[in-house]
């Protein structure tokens, strides 16, 4: 089964993820609301530097404001602030809890998605429960630098074509690329400085979203 057979309970195709490193200065929220009015519908609030008092109340304002543009809100990792703030699920790393525990505290109901840098990882996150991954670096980025060389097109499509799971580009995508990477028959991409560090950050999302297929052709 193609990754592209989705399920309609991932009801996005463009997963953002947050850096507020990457903003230009701009405050956060301001512009995921930008992105949020340009189409985002999935947003993962990644800011591991911040203390949890400050993630909890960053998380509390960034639930509020994905909640009025109907957008889903992943927590980085934090099962606990994820709960708190009743977040749509979160995003486990390799380091993170193990997929089965954070299935048990969250519930069937909630999104579990999971970084896979490899194609065991990947085949793993699936037997263990995850709903979808993020397959990457697919290109150079200097965040995914740590992870080494840029896996490419080949491996991604190998992996999207392997899992029934939805698979979800990540590393270096931009409206450049994004055409070719959703050749290789992901479900998706999902990026951070195509959309945080743009000018604009509406009109990149609108952007991407474009050369996006719609969502209507990844389910069945």
């Amino acid at each position: 089964m193609n990754s592209t057979d989705t399920s309609p309970w991932i009801d996005f195709n463009l997963y953002l993820i947050t850096d507020r490193k990457l903003t230009c200065g701009r405050p956060l929220l301001d512009v995921i609301e930008e992105a949020l009015k340009g189409g985002v519908r999935a947003v993962q609030l990644r800011e591991k530097d911040l203390t949890s008092r400050e993630l909890y109340e960053l998380a509390y304002e960034m639930r509020k404001l994905t909640s009025r543009y109907n957008a889903r809100l992943l927590l980085n990792d934090r099962l606990d602030i994820a709960m708190a703030v009743d977040a749509d699920g979160v995003h486990l790393g390799v380091n993170s809890i193990p997929i089965y525990k954070a299935r048990k505290v969250l519930g069937e109901q909630k999104l579990i998605g999971v970084s896979c840098h490899n194609q065991v990882n990947a085949i793993t996150a699936q037997e263990k429960g995850a709903d979808f991954i993020t397959f990457g670096p697919v290109y150079y980025t200097a965040s995914k630098a740590a992870y080494g060389e840029p896996l490419g097109l080949d491996k991604l499509e190998m992996v999207a074509n392997l899992l029934e799971i939805p698979v979800f580009a990540l590393g270096g995508i931009d409206r450049s690329n994004a055409q070719e990477v959703i050749t290789s028959g992901t479900a998706g991409i999902a990026l951070i400085n195509a959309i945080i560090g743009a000018s604009d950050p509406r009109e990149a999302a609108r952007t991407l979203l474009a050369i996006l297929p719609p969502l209507e052709q990844n389910e069945e």
